[in-house]
């Protein structure tokens, strides 16, 4: 008989369940709460698979450990199959899950699930290398408490975040019949930061004190509205100045946009020196750190000095404190993010429609790209040329 994609279920009866993409069978019990639960018996012999069943469904009614319960299934499957028990650890599952995510995801947030995966593993210490249904929500809260210490909010919210798909896709594949993370709550995130645009003055300054490089990125970031990362990463094949447009995927969102060039923006391009070479970096320097460090932070600690030159917030030490947070992370400074919020108000205070506005500079939100409609290319030209023009033709 073919039991596979079948359950075999009595309220008061251990049953097993097979899905078709997995070899194990899947324990069906009841606790002394009258609640079904399913659990992996980790074995594809259906006789041994029963037996287990039948001691989960024992253990969730008499309140045995998740030792007693291991230790009895263990030797039920020795003696059935004369095989141990395979064991799915933390460990092994966590390594298996990123290497099916890495080519879903970008370089950066691999890195950042890395890291992350690395932080979890090494609180739980010996705990890594047990069983997946040893690990319970007082581990993941303590580890989210612990990491509330020496992290901002955003960083630890984002690692239990992580840790919710992590174990969601582990009871997705029935390795776990509880999800340990599902209800660990994020912590309290403190006061935001607020982003304000640059006024025309303040971006003359920065401009009187960046080398060709960085003024180049400036420009590129106040006429296109894009983020550093994405401007660091500009190529020659990136722009076709006959179409009058330059074309990219973000890396953040992998959004591909069709840009307008502004008049100002292609001046300052025609004075670039060109390349042969499609592949060649526009901005060389800033192309080789975000390659190799899949994101902009060392860049953006470049511009805050760059600001602290032109005297428009004050330079501090790029290190982190005691607690591990950035020290200059003061509510209201600066950034080369800024850049984008003075395209935004520049062309809003020159009558853009907002659609148009949010076209031009790559909207984040895809129920706001349901929303609005195709802009059309000289509505977007018309956005991009109202944003003032800072220096006359001769200084561009």
């Amino acid at each position: 008989m073919d039991f596979v994609g079948r359950s075999y279920y009595c309220s008061h009866v251990a049953s097993l369940t097979k899905r078709p993409t997995s070899q194990f069978w899947v324990a069906c019990f009841t606790d002394k709460h009258g609640r079904r639960l399913k659990r992996s018996t980790a074995t594809g012999d259906r006789k041994a698979a029963q037996k287990i069943a039948e001691e989960y469904e024992t253990a969730a009614r008499r309140k045995r450990t998740a030792l007693q319960v291991r230790r009895v299934i263990t030797q039920l499957h020795r003696e059935i199959t004369g095989d141990e028990v395979s064991q799915n650890s933390l460990r092994n599952f966590l390594d298996c899950w990123l290497e099916t995510k890495a080519p879903e995801i970008a370089n950066s947030t691999l890195v950042f699930y890395r890291n992350a995966a690395n932080k979890f593993l090494a609180f739980l210490g010996d705990t890594a290398d047990a069983d997946l249904t040893e690990i319970t929500r007082e581990h993941i809260t303590r580890f989210r408490n612990e990491e509330a210490k020496r992290f901002a909010p955003k960083t630890v919210n984002h690692e239990v975040k992580f840790l919710r798909m992590v174990f969601r896709a582990a009871r997705r594949d029935a390795l776990i019949g509880d999800d340990p993370a599902e209800f660990v709550a994020t912590v309290r995130k403190g006061k935001a930061t607020v982003r304000r645009p640059f006024t025309i003055p303040e971006l003359k300054a920065v401009l009187s004190v960046t080398d060709d490089e960085w003024r180049s990125m400036v420009l590129f970031g106040l006429y296109t509205g894009q983020r550093l990362g994405d401007i660091a990463a500009l190529t020659w094949q990136n722009i076709h100045l006959h179409q009058g447009e330059i074309r990219l995927v973000t890396r953040k969102t992998h959004k591909p946009l069709i840009l307008p060039i502004a008049a100002p923006l292609r001046r300052h391009i025609e004075a670039l020196p060109s390349s042969d070479d499609p592949a060649a970096p526009l901005h060389p320097k800033a192309f080789v750190i975000v390659s190799q460090q899949g994101k902009a932070g060392h860049l953006s600690n470049q511009f805050a000095d760059l600001l602290a030159d032109a005297g428009l917030r004050e330079k501090k030490p790029h290190r982190k404190n005691a607690n591990r947070r950035t020290e200059d992370s003061s509510i209201g400074l600066l950034s080369f993010h800024c850049l984008r919020h003075t395209a935004v108000t520049m062309m809003k205070e020159a009558g853009i429609p907002a659609a148009v506005v949010m076209e031009l500079i790559g909207h984040d939100s895809e129920q706001m790209s349901n929303v609005y409609t195709h802009v059309g290319a000289d509505a977007m030209q018309k956005a991009a040329n109202s944003i003032p023009d800072l220096f006359p033709k001769s200084e561009n």
